[in-house]
């Protein structure tokens, strides 16, 4: 027997933040939830699984028309003919919608309600299924902990939207804790609302399979579903299945020693070309992030735009395949590769003293010594606040004046000609 655990599917979700990106590819990310779900169906039907588990947040709030619950219901209509039973529960997106409170699905799909736990026992495969919707979007109480005990003679599975003891980027929506949930005895929990994919235990496994989609670049990486497998009863299979239509990714990539910023762009390319094979025909959107110390610092400095365009019109050699969302330039001066080219005088003078007082513990105890006397003058609401650095401390000095000298290098050359 073989059971399908999902969650997080957002269904035609708004992604109004596309609207601010010209060039965009909005048509096929905003239909990338509808495709995600037909390959979720496309898998429960070629697997043979009996059973798919959808652990909330199916939605995004409230439809801007029926569309969205008609197209979800053909769905369910094509695991109907394939004899998949279907059990789900509202999240806390879903609960916000009042259009899918009146749609009617076809019988082989069961939602769990909110007024209390419940148990869907399906006899002929041996399986108990206990869960409990939203009823609202805020909810903040322990609902694992009023989950029923298992069943036994039955492979026990439990459905819950949670955000467990708390996960970043996410409400910490009914709160629990793993030994709540350990303490119920089941051989599976099937979770939602976290849309990292995590393993959070084993045997009993317990699995957040993370959003079907991956809707912006906060949610890169393979997203799809959880395939399980059973056999007399026992768990004896394990296995994510990849089922994303758009591949989301942050690109960073290292230019560090780049003498010229074509050779920095070249770096980009081939990390592309490394995240497109990785992305196996799906559309790619990559923000890309250049880092490291580079003479070509300061002509990302100087033409920015310049060279912003230069790494789109790299995505677009991909024919159509790759979309950068935005380009991050957090690179830093190469110092020792620039040091030359300040010349002498002044500043190769002042940038030489920083560098020896930067190797000298005793020159920095003295500036340590020299700021520590101006914090303890400052006013009390000043002093007070979070966050404010030990000026004292020599290590901290040091820091400082490592910020100054990439500074001043940076300055001075953006000012240069480019070459």
């Amino acid at each position: 027997m073989k059971f399908v655990h999902a969650a997080d599917l957002h269904i035609d979700s708004p992604l109004r933040g596309l609207t601010r990106y010209q060039g965009a590819p909005e048509a096929r990310i905003r239909g990338a939830t509808r495709e995600a779900l037909t390959r979720l169906v496309d898998l429960c039907i070629e697997e043979q699984a009996e059973l798919l588990l959808l652990a909330g947040d199916l939605f995004d709030g409230n439809w801007r028309d029926y569309s969205t619950g008609l197209f979800f219901a053909s769905q369910m209509s094509r695991l109907r003919a394939a004899g998949v039973a279907v059990v789900s529960l509202r999240g806390n997106h879903d609960a916000a919608s009042q259009l899918t409170r009146h749609l009617r699905l076809p019988d082989n799909v069961v939602e769990f309600g909110s007024e209390a736990p419940a148990t869907r026992v399906y006899d002929e495969l041996g399986v108990a299924v206990h869960g409990q919707s939203f009823g609202r979007r805020g909810v903040t109480e322990d609902l694992a902990a009023g989950y029923p005990r298992a069943l036994p003679g039955l492979f026990n599975i439990g459905l819950l939207h949670t955000a467990l003891s708390g996960r970043p980027g996410h409400e910490p929506y009914a709160p629990t804790t793993l030994s709540t949930l350990l303490s119920k005895g089941y051989q599976y929990w099937a979770l939602g609302h976290v849309h990292a994919r995590e393993v959070v235990h084993e045997q009993p496994h317990v699995i957040f399979s993370g959003n079907l989609q991956g809707r912006h670049v906060r949610e890169p990486g393979a997203k799809g579903a959880t395939l399980v497998q059973l056999e007399d009863g026992a768990l004896v299979r394990v296995e994510h299945r990849v089922l994303d239509v758009v591949r989301w990714s942050v690109c960073e990539v290292s230019v560090a020693g780049s003498e010229t910023p074509e050779d920095a762009v070249d770096c980009v390319r081939r990390a592309l070309e490394h995240e497109v094979e990785a992305a196996e025909g799906r559309l790619l959107c990559a923000r890309v992030r250049l880092t490291g110390r580079a003479v070509a610092h300061a002509a990302f400095q100087r033409a920015s735009e310049r060279w912003l365009a230069e790494v789109r019109a790299v995505a677009n050699d991909f024919g159509g395949d790759v979309w950068v969302e935005k380009v991050v330039f957090e690179t830093e001066p190469d110092l020792e590769a620039e040091r030359p080219r300040t010349g002498g005088g002044a500043l190769s003078d002042l940038l030489a003293g920083i560098a020896r007082a930067r190797a000298n513990p005793d020159e920095l105890a003295e500036l340590a010594a020299g700021l520590a006397d101006i914090q303890r003058a400052l006013p009390a609401e000043l002093a007070e606040l979070d966050g404010l650095p030990d000026l004292s401390e020599p290590s901290f000095v040091a820091s400082l004046l490592s910020d100054v000298e990439q500074q001043l290098l940076s300055r001075l050359l953006s000012h240069e000609v480019e070459r």
